[in-house]
């Protein structure tokens, strides 16, 4: 069975997950908009709970990649059953950590801001309310989460991108609704665009299920398989996701880290960062989108034990996305002041933004072309070189080259982005490196 490997091959999975990916980062973009019309600390203080989301999303990442790299393997091997049977196991774990999750996030919320020594007291409550109200829904937004995320690896990625469309059309309608009072609606400002999120996701979880069951999907959801627990896929799923779990968890800690740093040097600081943080948000989903698709057709070709295939999709998805990233990088160039001024008005933080965007710019071509080798690594399941390169890259680079930059060298916020630059180049080398290497073909999942 012939998976595909050429450019259309790629740019059929892979762009209906640019959209996808990019309409949940996007309508971040458009909360953070409107809620930094109400004030800066109110966009300092979602920034930092968003990231506190994303913290927990990336653990979730144990359920999603795990299974995918899996499902992959069984599809691409025509073994359906296999397949949706690893979904089932996958979701009923997912489950019971959304509760656990909703209740940390309730209860756990003061303390979590302290963990990331956000002091400004405002933005401190305002991230606290967005938090909690949030957790009323976790279950429902983060099965929902895990779900569409095996959906999208599997190869169906027109189908997560209808669902998400919809989850963010519902979102982008209500938020400023809920935000600003409008249409007789009382103004709830952090609470409304929190509520506003949460209603949309709701109302997707439900949207979800029904596809699963419906046989839309290449991936049916069974509800013996969700209920009935085996102990031996349990332990395939851990042993595939944890590692991707511990990685996506540095990563995620890593920008909490420097953002503090970004803290430490005052509020106008910290509002350029975000500023630049949301940008990267959205273009980032650009450059997943190619990830995933060469993932999901190097899994599934290396399933149907077509290595030269599976080597063609790295090579072709390589190409294509350094050609998007060239693209990316020119608009960045020659829009950086009004893509700036589209967040903040505030005259401090526009001057030093518009500085810093073309170093930006300049990090995002080896950023893009190392998501699409890190993606071909995880298809090909190399999930434990990809998490020690993290933790060898959050402690010594981002964690503690970061700071001697910014502080010991005097070098500001300048300084923290120069060494996510460096980050970016040497992680592209050494994982090129790796995937030439080709272990990867001897590795049993």
């Amino acid at each position: 069975m012939r998976i595909g490997s050429s450019v259309e091959d790629i740019l059929k999975t892979s762009l209906p997950a640019v959209v996808d990916l990019s309409a949940q980062t996007i309508m971040w973009t458009i909360e953070a908009i409107l809620i930094g019309k109400i004030s800066a600390a109110a966009f300092a203080g979602v920034g930092m709970a968003v990231q506190i989301v994303i913290l927990f999303f990336a653990i979730l990442l144990t359920f999603i990649v795990g299974s995918s790299v899996i499902i992959n393997r069984h599809l691409g091997a025509g073994q359906r059953w296999e397949a949706n049977h690893i979904l089932g196991q996958a979701l009923m774990l997912g489950i019971v950590m959304s509760i656990l999750v909703a209740l940390l996030w309730f209860f756990g919320a003061p303390m979590l801001f302290k963990l990331i020594r956000e002091n400004q007291h405002v933005a401190q409550q305002s991230g606290i309310q967005y938090l909690h109200t949030l957790s009323y829904f976790a279950p429902f937004l983060i099965t929902n989460f895990i779900a569409m995320g095996i959906i999208r690896a599997a190869g169906d990625t027109k189908i997560s991108m209808v669902l998400n469309l919809m989850i963010n059309i519902i979102n982008v309608t209500l938020t400023p609704v809920l935000i600003f009072g409008l249409f007789g609606f009382p103004r709830l400002e952090v609470k409304g665009a929190a509520l506003a999120t949460s209603i949309a996701h709701t109302i997707g979880f439900f949207a979800t299920l029904y596809v699963l069951r419906s046989h839309r999907s290449r991936l049916f959801l069974s509800f013996r398989e969700l209920t009935t627990p085996n102990l031996k896929s349990f332990k395939r799923l851990f042993k595939a996701g944890v590692p991707t779990t511990i990685e996506q968890l540095f990563w995620a800690l890593g920008q909490m880290v420097i953002t503090s740093y970004a803290a430490i040097l005052g509020i106008i600081f910290l509002a350029v960062h975000q500023v630049l943080m949301r940008i990267q948000a959205i273009l980032t989903m650009f450059y997943m989108g190619f990830s995933l698709g060469a993932m999901t057709l190097v899994g599934q070709n290396i399933g149907a034990e077509q290595h030269k295939e599976a080597e063609s999709v790295a090579r072709v998805a390589g190409y294509v996305v350094f050609v998007v990233v060239l693209l990316v990088a020119g608009v960045l160039l020659i829009f950086s002041r009004p893509l700036i001024t589209l967040f903040t008005a505030d005259p401090q933080v526009v001057a030093i933004g518009t500085k810093l965007i073309k170093l930006f710019a300049i990090i995002q071509i080896p950023k893009a072309v190392n998501a699409v080798v890190m993606g071909n690594l995880r298809g090909a399941g190399e999930l434990k070189w990809l998490m020690w390169l993290a933790i060898m890259s959050v402690i010594f680079v981002e964690s503690g080259l970061t700071w001697i930059a910014a502080f010991v060298l005097n070098l500001s916020l300048l300084g923290i982005w120069l060494m996510t630059g460096t980050d970016e180049i040497v992680r592209l080398v050494l994982n090129y490196w790796r995937f030439r290497g080709g272990k990867w073909k001897f590795i049993n999942i």
